[in-house]
């Protein structure tokens, strides 16, 4: 059983400064489900959040990431950001700060009907699986909602902000005029961002700005849950998972053989470590 639709004011009442975030949602029911109504309510969900550029199909459902959880039972809750995908393109810059997704996404799981944390009640609380930029966005979900988040998978992480670096005012002027960018870095995710034609990539330039405004410094705000931190060993953000590994309190580390941090996320030893790890 599979449902599709837009986060808006008149499916679900938002709250966050009275506003409709545009956010596409996709929740996605056990296999179980098919065969009983009941089994629903027997499975903590699970929110996935994608990476820069990228969406829900791409991340999680060409890569196997939803067939595998609904497959072992899980209840899925998944988003694509502000931008991306089949979510519109607010004209509003607040709407793509870190702090109003993490907003928009509380709104999100609470109308799917999430639950904070019961102890007992293995159907409460809720697991966050994150990739590249969504496994920044976890991270600060997972701090600053200790009461909701039962266990986190964090793939591709990094110490450090993963657009911090990015050259916005070049990747405008080559947008503009075509003026070659410099920034290996820049160039590279401005490219992947216009391969694929669901990304509104003037857009995605104003997710860049926005997230510029809030910068990533995770021991401000570290996640009390078990979080576990995966990367491919070809991944050059692998090295600094023992920095975020150092500040939580219970951690665990995978480094996926010959995986870069494109292709991690397609690894089936990824799949599997992440399905055991939350099913603690």
């Amino acid at each position: 059983m599979e449902s599709h639709g837009k986060h808006s004011g008149q499916a679900h009442p938002h709250t966050v400064e009275g506003t409709d975030p545009q956010l596409h949602v996709e929740t996605h029911e056990p296999a179980a489900a098919a065969d009983s109504e009941a089994a629903i309510l027997t499975s903590r969900p699970v929110l996935l959040i994608h990476g820069f550029a990228s969406c829900i199909k791409l991340n999680w459902t060409d890569a196997g990431w939803i067939s595998a959880l609904t497959g072992a039972g899980r209840r899925v809750i998944a988003v694509d950001l502000p931008g991306h995908g089949l979510s519109g393109a607010p004209e509003d810059m607040d709407s793509y700060t870190p702090s109003r997704i993490r907003a928009d996404l509380l709104q999100i799981v609470f109308d799917a009907g999430a639950r904070p944390l019961l102890e007992g009640d293995p159907t409460s609380g809720l697991d966050v699986i994150g990739y590249s930029l969504g496994s920044r966005l976890a991270w600060e979900f997972g701090a600053t909602q200790p009461e909701l988040v039962h266990r986190m998978v964090l793939g591709g992480p990094s110490v450090l902000d993963p657009l911090a670096a990015f050259d916005l005012p070049a990747a405008q002027r080559y947008l503009a005029d075509g003026t070659p960018i410099a920034d290996e870095s820049t160039a590279g995710l401005l490219k992947m961002a216009q391969l694929l034609p669901s990304n509104n990539v003037f857009a995605l330039l104003s997710l860049v700005e926005a997230i510029k405004t809030e910068p990533f410094v995770p021991d401000e705000a570290v996640p009390r849950m078990p979080v576990l931190l995966v990367a491919g060993d070809r991944d050059e953000r692998a090295e600094s998972m023992p920095q975020l590994a150092a500040l939580l309190d219970h951690a665990e580390q995978l480094l996926l053989p010959a995986r870069t941090h494109t292709n991690a996320i397609t690894s089936r030893a990824f799949k599997n470590a992440a399905l055991d790890f939350l099913a603690r």
